[in-house]
Parts: structure tokens; C-alpha cells; sequence
């Protein structure tokens, strides 16, 4: 069997696809199609039929770090408890990777490791088809779904006396893989078992992340779900920035998904109206423009009055902007600036302080009256004085990703975060701010974020031209990732202008 299934895969590498119907062996049996794919996969990727083991990404000293970073960390007692009976009687090992088919932990039978080493099937190196061809992990990040690959269904000749079944781990919040959960072992075929195993492990990993989720979804809904109830009558939606339905009105339309929300940007609600993305710190709170609600708010009765709202978007190179109630109102930097400043101070400042923050030693209380006068021009009655002080729920994206960093959340932190908090600003109190929650989010990106947090934060600055955010991308990116050409020109240029 061996012999004729290597026939037919030395045909696909060939350019030999076979009839529409697929590829059968010399026996006239027909090749999974899963298989003869990944071998089609594989060899557009360039990978090697003769390679004797798959490569290391991961020193040492890097894997407890990127073991950190990954969600799974927190859930691997509850995965090694459920596979460790089968692989302790069956010879077998349990092997976890990132997205990236990059091996994080690996466990189970002594002997079964030591022959494991030899090919790399172990912690620390990538398990993609580009690197390794055709095999449990890979494969299954690719499709998507469980795969089963034995013997010489790899299409590297070293892995002929394994075979292996994997299942691919979703994050429930955004929908995209973070990793799978392999079983492997020094056999011709796997006992059925395994690969209906991994695939609970797999369902059971999802469920313990969902369950972590609607814990948090929760806690936003607590948080901000009293703004969609101060709607009364109107069609709103609480949405995450991952564009999750946390909470609307229709109830019906809870559970379901739209497409990322831009802050200020549209939305297509789920009945086919569009809606403003209005920013409420880790949430955005969508509702159709007034004269397209159909139902005329009802307003709340006197005893049930309800604060109003002022979010607040500080981060990045764009303008400024505040919205008060759904109402966008386009900021000054002068004004963002003081906005800013008492929103970091909620029980107010006075005169002499404000204008410390604001201007340095020789700030006056004189002309910070100027400006709050005419920031009270466009904000009403909400900006009070003595002391000076919001009179208004108040959110705002810097206050959000401070929040989120300080629950460990970074992928949302860095999602969340366009850049640096008023980046134009000289006013010493905003410069405070924006420096400390710089350091903040670098630090946690560096220690505890993945390739797609670092990523992201490379995207803007100052994570755009720091060096050791580009080489620790470098590190974690596969080898066939297109963002590496990038990368690579980003870092040149970066270089040259050291040198």
C-alpha cells in the first residue's frame, strides 16, 4: 500500500493531477482528497519531499514566552488531563501549535517523544505544509476542520512510519483559527478514537474560550447597556470591535455578527438600515439616523433621566472627535486636549492645575476660562466648573485600551489602539499620558502578543519604525507569509538609516 500510495504522490509532485474523479492508487483505490490536495498545496508551496525534519522557530529560551502569549495557555491542564490517559496507554503523544503551526507544547509516551525529537515533533518548530508538506497539523490549520494523515500519506518520506490526527481550535470572539491539538504516534493507522478525541478536545477548548467570553460580554453589557436602554423605541445595537452583537433592539438580532466597526464609520444593521459606528471605549453603540427609526422615542420620565454620554476617539494621527449622545462634534486640539484631561481626572481640577496640564509652568487659570467658555459653546451644561469636571458618563478609546492592558487583553488593547493618544500635543499632562500608555502597550505587545498583535501594532506609530517589534515579527511570521517581503524592505530602510 505504502508503496502504491508513494506512486501517486510522486505524480501529483510531478504536475500529474490525475482525472477529474481524483487519483487512485495502483490497487484502484482512490487517494482521500483532502490528501491528494494537501500534496497539490504542498508542492506550489515548494515543499520538500526529502526534508528530514521540520524547522525550529522557537528557541529555548523564546518558548515560554510564546507559550504565555497563547489563549490556550490558561486551558492546557484541562487538554492534558483529557488526552493523557489515551496517550499514556496507547504510545501515543499530544502536540498543541499556534495558527501558525508553530509547536508549543508537546507530551505522552517517553519513547514516542524520543523518536519524536528526530523529526521535530516536538515544541519549538513549525508543522506548516510549507515547511513539512502534508501532516495532522498543517493540514488541518489549512482546511480548517479534523484531519487524519497516516503513513505514507505524508508527504515528507520521514514521517512515513507516523501518522497523526489533528483538529483545528477557533477563537470564538473573532472567528479565526489560534491553533490545533494534535495526537501522533509511531503507528500505520491511529485506533479510530483518536481522531474523534481530538476533536472533542478541540469543541471542549472552544466551549472553555466562549465561556471566558460571554463572562466579559457580560461585563460590557453591564457597563454600557444602560446607553441602548436610554434609546427607548429606537433600533440600537451594542457591538463589539470584533462586530459581535452583545445586545439590540429588535432583541432578535442578538448572537449575530456584522462587519467590523469603524469608529464613525457605517454599519448595515441586521434589517438592511445603516447605522453610525458610535465609540463607547471597548464597544461601539449603532443606531440608524433619527428620521430613519419609524418609531418616535418615548424619552425616559423624570426619575429614570439618564446621563448623558460623551465618547471620546484621541488615538492616532486622524482629527479628534467627540460624540455626545450619538452626536458627533469635531474637536480642536486645544479642546481634545481638555476633554482628555478631565477625563483622566473625574472628580475635577481647578483652575491652577488644569492649567499646569495644559500650558506647564506658566499656564494661566486666566486662559483656561477663555477655553472653557467656548468649549461649553459646543458641549453645553456637561463641562462644569469648580471644580473644572465632566457632568456626563464619559468613555474614551485611551481609558479603554488602559483597561484592557491591565486586564491582560492585549490583542484587544492593540486592535483598539489607532496610534498614540493626541499625537500633536505639547501639553505636558497629555505628553505624561501618552508616553506612559506608550510603554504600556509595547511592553505587553513584546511580552504577551502574537504575530497578528504584533502586526497590528507595527501598523501605526510608533510601533510602525521600532526595530525590536520587526525582528520579534520576523521571528513569528512562517516562512511563506507574504508580509515577510515587507517586513524585510521596512527593517532594510531602518537599518540604513542607523548605519
Amino acid at each position: 500500500m505504502a508503496r502504491a500510495l508513494s506512486a501517486v504522490r510522486d505524480a501529483v509532485q510531478r504536475g500529474d493531477d490525475g482525472p477529474p474523479g481524483g487519483r487512485r492508487d495502483a490497487s484502484g483505490r482512490l487517494v482521500r482528497r483532502s490528501i491528494s490536495e494537501s500534496w497539490r498545496r504542498a508542492r506550489r508551496a515548494g515543499a520538500d519531499p526529502a526534508t528530514p525534519c521540520a524547522p525550529r522557530v522557537y528557541e529555548r529560551d523564546e518558548l515560554a514566552a510564546a507559550r504565555a502569549r497563547h489563549p490556550l495557555d490558561p486551558h492546557l491542564p484541562m487538554l492534558r488531563d483529557l488526552l493523557r490517559r489515551f496517550t499514556d496507554e496507547s504510545e501515543h503523544i499530544m502536540v498543541i501549535a499556534d495558527a501558525d503551526a508553530h509547536t508549543l507544547w508537546s507530551e505522552g509516551s517517553p519513547a514516542v517523544l524520543r523518536e519524536a525529537d528526530q523529526v521535530g515533533l516536538v515544541e519549538g518548530f513549525c508543522w506548516s505544509e510549507r515547511s513539512v508538506g502534508t501532516n495532522g497539523i498543517g493540514t488541518a490549520l489549512v482546511t480548517g476542520s479534523p484531519e487524519y494523515v497516516y503513513g505514507p500519506e505524508h508527504l515528507a518520506s520521514s514521517l512515513h512510519g507516523w501518522s497523526c490526527a489533528g483538529a483545528p481550535i477557533r477563537d470564538p470572539d473573532t472567528g479565526c483559527l489560534i491553533g490545533c491539538i494534535d495526537v501522533s504516534g509511531t503507528v500505520e493507522a491511529l485506533h479510530p478514537a483518536a481522531v474523534a478525541l481530538v476533536g472533542a478536545a478541540a469543541r471542549l477548548a472552544e466551549a472553555h474560550l466562549e465561556a471566558q467570553m460571554r463572562l466579559r460580554d457580560q461585563m460590557l453589557r453591564e457597563r454600557y447597556g444602560r446607553h441602548l436602554a436610554a434609546l427607548r423605541g429606537e433600533a440600537g445595537v451594542l457591538a463589539t470591535a470584533t462586530g459581535r452583537i452583545l445586545a439590540a433592539e429588535p432583541a432578535g438580532w442578538s448572537g449575530r455578527r456584522l462587519y467590523v466597526p469603524v469608529p464613525g464609520g457605517p454599519v448595515a444593521l441586521p434589517d438592511g438600515r445603516w447605522a453610525m459606528a458610535e465609540p463607547l471605549g471597548e464597544v461601539f453603540l449603532l443606531r440608524p439616523p433619527r428620521g430613519d427609526q419609524g418609531v418616535e422615542p418615548a424619552g425616559p420620565g423624570p426619575e429614570e433621566a439618564v446621563r448623558p454620554l460623551l465618547a471620546l476617539t484621541l488615538l492616532g494621527e486622524e482629527q479628534p472627535a467627540a460624540w455626545l449622545d450619538g452626536r458627533r462634534v469635531p474637536l480642536s486640539l486645544r479642546h481634545a486636549e481638555i476633554l482628555a484631561l478631565l477625563a483622566l481626572h473625574p472628580r475635577g481640577l481647578n483652575g491652577d492645575r488644569l492649567a499646569t496640564h495644559l500650558y506647564g509652568c506658566e499656564g494661566s487659570p486666566v486662559t483656561v476660562r477663555a477655553e472653557i467658555h467656548r468649549l461649553r459653546a459646543q458641549f453645553g451644561d456637561i463641562v462644569q466648573a469648580k471644580p473644572y469636571r465632566l457632568g456626563c458618563d464619559v468613555d474614551a478609546d485611551f481609558l479603554a485600551v488602559r483597561r484592557l492592558l491591565d486586564t491582560g487583553e492585549v490583542a484587544a488593547a492593540v486592535r483598539l489602539s489607532r496610534g498614540e493618544l493626541l499625537p500633536r500635543s505639547d501639553a505636558p499632562g497629555i505628553r505624561a499620558e501618552r508616553d506612559e500608555l506608550s510603554v504600556l502597550l509595547r511592553r505587553q505587545v513584546l511580552d504577551h502578543g502574537g504575530a497578528e498583535s504584533l502586526w497590528a501594532y507595527a501598523q501605526v506609530e510608533p510601533g510602525r519604525d521600532d526595530l525590536e517589534v520587526l525582528e520579534r515579527l520576523g521571528g513569528l511570521l512562517p516562512s511563506g507569509d507574504p508580509r515577510r517581503d515587507q517586513l524585510a524592505a521596512r527593517m532594510g530602510r531602518l537599518l540604513d538609516e542607523d548605519s
